[in-house]
Formats: C-alpha cells, sequence, structure tokens
C-alpha cells in the first residue's frame, strides 16, 4: 500500500509543480513592458553629489540615493560609495564598468561568490551580485592579479570592476541582502 500512495503523491506533485510553472509562464507573457524591466524597489531620481566645481564628491553621499547602510553606483560617474547606517561615506573609489549597465533602482545582493572566473575569462574575487540584465549578471568584482583595467567591449560582461583593495572592502561591507542604490 505504501508504494501506490507515495505514487500518487508523487503524480500530484508533479501536476501542481506544472500548473505553477504554466501559470508564472502565462503570467510573465502579460506583464506590461514598463514593468518587466530591473526588478527594483525604488527608483532614486538622484545625480551623484557634486562638489564646488562641478566634480563629484566622494566624501559625500549622492543626494536621492536613500538613507542608511547601502552602496551607491553612480553608472555615470564609475563611482561607488560605502555608505554607513548613519548616513556617512566610509568609503568611496572609482570603477571599472562592464558592457552592460544596471538600470537605476534599489537592488539587494542576492549572491557572492570569493573566487570565480568573470564571464571575460579573467580570474576575479571577491564577487558581490545585485541584479541581471539580459541574462547577464551584475555584481561588483575585483581581478585577481591585476589592477581594474577596460573592458573589451565586444564581451557581454555586468562586471563592475575594482581595484583588490576596494574589493576587499565591498567584499566585508555589502553581504546577502544588502542594498545596492544604482543611480543615473
Amino acid at each position: 500500500m505504501p508504494s501506490s500512495s507515495s505514487g500518487f503523491v508523487f503524480g500530484l506533485t508533479a501536476a501542481a509543480l506544472a500548473a505553477v510553472g504554466f501559470l508564472g509562464y502565462q503570467a510573465h507573457g502579460t506583464v506590461p513592458a514598463d514593468l518587466a524591466g530591473a526588478h527594483t524597489s525604488a527608483s532614486p531620481a538622484a545625480v551623484a553629489s557634486k562638489a564646488p566645481g562641478g566634480k563629484v564628491d566622494p566624501n559625500v553621499p549622492p543626494a536621492g540615493s536613500g538613507v542608511g547602510e547601502r552602496v551607491v553606483y553612480s553608472v555615470g560617474s564609475d563611482r561607488v560609495w560605502l555608505v554607513g547606517t548613519r548616513n556617512e561615506v566610509t568609503r568611496s573609489f572609482r570603477a571599472t564598468p562592464g558592457t552592460v549597465d544596471p538600470a537605476p533602482g534599489v537592488y539587494r545582493v542576492t549572491s557572492r561568490s570569493n573566487s570565480v572566473i568573470g564571464t571575460d575569462g579573467v580570474p576575479i574575487e571577491h564577487v558581490v551580485r545585485f541584479a541581471s540584465v539580459d541574462g547577464v549578471a551584475i555584481g561588483f568584482s575585483a581581478e585577481v592579479g591585476h589592477s581594474a583595467g577596460e573592458t573589451d567591449p565586444g564581451v557581454r560582461t555586468g562586471g563592475i570592476r575594482e581595484s583588490r583593495e576596494d574589493g576587499n572592502a565591498m567584499w566585508e561591507f555589502a553581504t546577502i541582502g544588502a542594498q545596492v542604490a544604482v543611480i543615473p
């Protein structure tokens, strides 16, 4: 008797999973275009804080980038701010973007890898991922044995490269669930 009931349960489970998968597929196909973009919880309409003379101020969190502990990444300035709980900048540095940029918005760190090979074939460490754009993972990382350099524009990469020192600081700061605000 146990084998027939386990087979029945297996059949019901398989049918339920198939139904959920089908409904998910249907729902995904009917999402309006304006909602099908990046999965963000807010969209900070911000520009990087400017110091006198129009230069980005690395010591001040960008206006409109949120409050509290967070990573702020400016796509336009290629700059990162690590902002503490009291809204103070604990570190700021320049980064080299990949060929695929995340949309402005607020994200959460979803995964981390201590050491992997990047999509461009370069060994990288301290990978902190927070988004995906058209199947390309977006995250911060540092090249192993190299300083951050130019990326090959022919390869679709979402790696925002940092120096190893900055990569170590990011690794310590941005754990799973940490907030990442991407601004223009």
